[in-house]
């Protein structure tokens, strides 16, 4: 039991690590963003590894979740395993969370704050994306909640992500 809770708490201070270490290089993108893009190979690199982070991030500390029920450390708590017992729908809401504050904070940042009367176009822009970026997160929360993650689902996903940079670039010199 003892070197459960000691991989538990290891996989839960690497998540700390790399939440702050994600923060960092999403800082340092949206910071290089303009220079950035007068290279279209570094922009989808920069975008397929932001992408990679977000979903390794989420997997990360879904299974810390996972790990913290599964080893009764929310032994007291009513609805400890109601998120283990329906991953399809934290899935789906948690992915909807994750596209919508994406797509706020990408508008602040191109426009300098939310404009509410711009967010349908922005929507429809980031949908081809937002839909493939969505369907990763959600399969990757499923998975991993349902405590079913194999290599193959991870590199399917990430090939998802891997799709959905390509389109993102695509989109950008589209319409840049």
């Amino acid at each position: 039991m003892l070197k459960e809770k000691y991989r538990v708490t290891l996989v839960g201070l690497t998540f700390l690590f790399l939440l702050m270490l994600s923060y960092l290089t999403n800082t340092a993108f949206f910071n290089a963003f303009r220079t950035l893009f007068q290279n279209h190979l570094l922009v989808f690199f920069m975008i397929f590894i932001n992408n990679v982070i977000v979903a390794s991030m989420i997997l990360l500390g879904m299974t810390f979740y996972v790990e913290l029920v599964v080893l009764g450390f929310f032994k007291k708590e009513k609805y400890a395993n109601v998120v283990l017992d329906h991953p399809r729908t934290f899935a789906a809401v948690f992915t909807f969370i994750v596209l919508f504050v994406s797509i706020l904070r990408g508008a602040n940042f191109f426009l300098g704050r939310i404009v509410v009367e711009a967010l349908p176009t922005i929507f429809l822009v980031s949908a081809p994306m937002g839909i493939l970026e969505g369907y990763g997160i959600y399969v990757t929360i499923k998975k991993t909640l349902s405590r079913a993650m194999a290599a193959k689902d991870l590199v399917y996903i990430y090939g998802i992500f891997f799709v959905a940079a390509l389109v993102e670039v695509g989109l950008i010199n589209f319409l840049g």
